[in-house]
């Protein structure tokens, strides 16, 4: 049998991770690794450290303890992810708040002037401090950027490290040269002193597997929309949601949607439907939000969702997260009634996953199950009650067997999905229609 190359690269590739690497840390940045008969040690870089000097903010917010970490004062600029700062990035004891770029400068005092949070690197102005409600203030201080490095097999099949370009909050991880088989990801999620296991992320699966895909199930579960676009027919989709559905903080926005990409898709595959979107969505807020709107609100519900009469409704509310079980049956047993007196479908959206500490994981391995009583719920209501599910949240809980520590995917470093991070959205969606 004759191979070409490309060929033989990709049954190379397949083969090697058919099983995973093993990784041993042997001390802060060393880590042995044993692939099959190959067996090296890797030494990895620290983490990419960055010093600021005098920068400038023209006032310093009030400390405000009761609001997140993240918003508590002033954002220093260098770590910051979108609107938020990135937790653990801030390099602890660095931080001077001065009172000029000058010499002569006064030095503040936390604690008395200000108050740093320091996890995420905030600094609030104390009412009793020096520093006046409008006072230009300068700060040093140094921080690490996020980074995901890989532990590769390169082409002359020796172990080799792939550094990733070093971003705020949200890093992709390290390219591959050619001919590289990446065995694993090295997660710098903030100013590490040193590597844990935590940090280690071993490929244990190239994608999705397809035994957990709900494939195909559009046309029993939404047969007078699966009907109309095979029968290239009008077909109104609402997309309902909260911030993520908003979607403005996207770079490619509005085309890098979830919604946008899963009618692309639907469009591909009913080429002659006519397919229109509707979008309804609320950042911040959840179906709660919508239900105690008031009539002429933009953004009441009778109004705004009830009144579009689409014939096919997809929610998407992870601020609805908080849920517990018994009350998703409650809320989510009101919305069916509604949806079935109007004519139209439904697809509910299990969420993405969002920063571990806010779901009470203690890392991000070993976290298939999506912990919230809101996703359990959801998946037993649709079960006994014939609604579609999309299940992303599955989806997300696997991105670690794929060398993906989840978090590296939040535009805010908290719960806003990049592109990756929409990805599943839309697979789980088209995986209906399949």
């Amino acid at each position: 049998m004759k191979f070409s190359a490309g060929l033989l690269m990709t049954l190379l590739t397949a083969s090697l991770l058919a099983q995973p690497a093993d990784l041993k840390l042997l001390d802060d940045w060393t880590i042995q690794v044993t692939y099959g008969d190959k067996s090296g040690i890797v030494r990895m870089a620290p983490p990419s450290v960055f010093e600021v000097s005098n920068e400038r903010h023209e006032k310093l917010d009030d400390y405000n303890p009761k609001a997140g970490g993240w918003c508590r004062g002033t954002r220093p600029r260098g770590f910051r992810a979108d609107e938020c700062t990135t937790r653990y990035a801030y390099c602890p004891g660095t931080l001077a708040v001065k009172s000029s770029d000058q010499a002569d400068a006064v030095i503040y005092e936390n604690g008395k002037d200000y108050q740093l949070t320091e996890d995420w690197g905030t600094v609030g102005r104390l009412p009793d401090g020096r520093i006046g409600a409008e006072q230009p203030v300068y700060l040093d201080y140094r921080y690490a950027k996020l980074r995901i490095d890989a532990i590769v097999l390169d082409k002359a099949g020796l172990l080799a490290v792939r550094q990733g370009v070093p971003h705020p909050g949200n890093p992709a991880p390290a390219a591959l040269e050619d001919g590289d088989v990446r065995l694993a990801n090295v997660w710098y999620n903030g100013a590490l002193a040193k590597l844990s296991e935590d940090n280690l992320f071993p490929i244990l699966e190239n994608e999705f597997p397809q035994e957990l895909r709900a494939t195909g199930k559009a046309q029993e579960l939404l047969p007078r929309t699966y009907a109309k676009l095979a029968a290239g027919e009008k077909v109104r989709i609402l997309a309902w949601g909260d911030s993520v559905t908003v979607g403005t903080f996207l770079p490619d926005y509005p085309e890098g949607r979830w919604q946008e990409r899963f009618v692309a898709g639907l469009r591909e595959r009913f080429p002659q439907a006519e397919i229109e979107l509707v979008t309804e969505a609320w950042g911040g807020r959840n179906t709660t939000s919508y239900l105690n709107e008031p009539s002429g609100s933009v953004h009441n519900y009778a109004e705004k969702v009830l009144a579009v009469r689409p014939d096919l409704i997809v929610s998407e509310f992870v601020n609805d997260g908080g849920m517990k079980e018994d009350f998703v049956f409650e809320r989510y047993g009101k919305l069916q009634k509604d949806f079935q007196e109007i004519g139209a479908e439904w697809i509910i959206l299990t969420p993405h996953y969002i920063r571990p500490d806010m779901m009470g994981l203690k890392g991000e391995k070993n976290i298939d199950q999506d912990p919230r009583q809101y996703v359990t719920g959801l998946r037993k209501f649709t079960a006994q009650n014939h609604i579609a599910l999309a299940d992303a949240s599955l989806r997300w809980g696997r991105f670690w067997r794929q060398g993906i520590p989840y978090s590296s995917l939040m535009i805010n470093a908290i719960n806003h999905p990049n592109a990756t991070g929409m990805t599943p959205f839309v697979e789980a969606l088209l995986d209906l229609f399949r």
